[in-house]
Formats: structure tokens, sequence, C-alpha cells
């Protein structure tokens, strides 16, 4: 596969650089919110959905701010835009789904301060995708955050029911799952490059 190619940059930020897995970004919502299946899939629906507005458009201010050689204002920009998406999802699940809304408490407000989604941003930059390459390396990185936080939410969903000693209930238990959960993501390494 060629490091260029959509299939590659989608399963690079997907699996092989997943980024709450083997990049360690966004563990917030990924342990907060990952205690049940129900809240874990639309809060990884929303992620992805803020990640792919938070791409266009950081996209779209880099080709600004290089133009207008004030590529300095990159970081500020992005945070603005994020926040808007974050901001802009809040409203929608609140108007439309008061209970999920409820059910996510404060980790939907913390999609703004959320640095997978900044990462993304940081990271199309750095590398220099042009559009659609962004786009897909967006879809990618929601898809692996989705898959992540919903594999995490099954094995907790799961461990309810087990005989765990009272020594690792709890965040312990949780921890040991997002460790192991890490190591076996990666296993991707070999498919492809870093970052």
């Amino acid at each position: 596969m060629q490091p260029d190619s959509l299939s590659f940059i989608f399963l690079n930020a997907a699996l092989i650089n997943n980024f709450v897995l083997a990049l360690f970004l966004g563990l917030c919502p990924f342990l907060g919110v990952s205690a049940k299946l129900e809240t874990a899939v639309p809060m990884g629906l929303a992620t992805c959905f803020v990640m792919l507005v938070s791409s266009v458009c950081a996209y779209g201010i880099n080709l600004i701010l290089t133009s207008f050689h004030i590529e300095f204002l990159r970081l500020i920009a992005y945070i603005a835009v994020i926040a808007s998406a974050a901001q802009l999802v809040e409203m929608i699940l609140k108007k439309f789904m008061p209970g999920l809304f409820r059910a996510l408490g404060i980790y939907l407000p913390l999609i703004t301060t959320n640095c997978a989604i900044l990462g993304l941003a940081l990271f199309q930059t750095f590398k220099q995708y042009d559009f659609v390459q962004s786009l897909t390396y967006a879809i990618g990185a929601g898809a692996g955050f989705t898959l992540a936080i919903t594999i995490m939410a099954g094995l907790r969903e799961r461990t309810e029911l087990a005989n765990v000693p009272n020594v690792a209930k709890g965040a312990a238990l949780s921890l040991m799952i997002a460790g192991l959960l890490s190591l076996s993501f990666m296993g991707f390494a070999g498919l492809g490059g870093s970052l």
C-alpha cells in the first residue's frame, strides 16, 4: 500500500496509529463514557462528527493563514473551530435527544478540549494532506475512536457480570482493560508507518 493512498491513510488513522489506543489522545471521554454501550456509541459518533468538521475547517484555515504568512495563529484558530463544532453537537443533542444529552453529562462539552481532535487538525497540517486526504484522515480517526470506545464499553459491560476480585474492581479494572486493548492495537503497528 502506498503511504499517500486513501486506504492507507484511513487504516493508519483507524488502526495503526489509533488516536486513543496508540497515541493516547482523548483518554478522558474514552474512560469516562465507556461504561455503557448506549452512551459510548453516540459519544464516538459525536466525536467523529466534530473531527470531520474540524478537519474540513482546519484545512481551509491553514490555506488562509499560509497565504497571509500568519501560520502562528493556527493553534488558536483550530481551537476556536473545535469549540464551535462541539457546541453545535451539544445544541443538537440537547434539542433532539435530551436523554442522551443528560447521559453523556460533562463529557459532551469536553469534546471541546479533546486533544484527539486538536491532534487531528495539527497532524493533518503537519503531514500536508490535501482536502480529500484530510477528509479520509478525519473519518479514519473518528472510526478508530468510535471503535476503541465501543470495544471498551462492551468489555466493561461484560466485566460487570464477571466475578472480579474487589482489589481490581472499578477504575483499576478499567485501566487494565484499556492497557490490554492498547497492547492489542499495537499489533497493527506492523502494517504501516508511524504518525
